[in-house]
């Protein structure tokens, strides 16, 4: 990254930090991977191939939005250490206090956003 790109994105980080809290917020959830992986364990937990069948996302794809959720304590990792090691991943508080937000958000999308087109991953609407 040159000096000058690094430098104006400094600059933008600093302006996004004093903006609001609601930026901040939605760089910890605000890709789509991360809500589909915070949709999909409102039920509960969830083990790693269970969360990619429910997103359809790819292996890589998946295991960076949880590393990055699991970093921004929305998502707790756990680990059974019998054999075969499982691995499980859930909302914590955080995450939890989250559901909500996102309920509302929802039914703003569906008033004022885009219909979805048949066909597409409706799984939010149908919850």
């Amino acid at each position: 990254m040159s000096a000058e790109t690094e430098s104006r994105q400094n600059e933008i980080e600093k302006q996004n930090a004093s903006a609001c809290p609601v930026i901040q917020a939605i760089d910890q959830i605000g890709t789509p991977w991360r809500m589909n992986i915070i949709y999909a364990l409102r039920e509960g937990e969830k083990r790693f191939n269970e969360l990619k069948r429910a997103t359809g996302a790819r292996s890589k794809t998946l295991s960076d939005a949880l590393d990055e959720l699991v970093d921004n304590d929305i998502v707790a990792r756990r680990m059974e250490e019998d054999a075969p090691v499982a691995v499980y991943y859930g909302l914590t508080a955080k995450g939890e206090g989250l559901l909500d937000v996102l309920d509302e958000l929802d039914e703003w999308a569906q008033d004022w956003g885009e219909k979805v087109p048949e066909g597409l991953n409706q799984r939010i609407h149908e919850a």
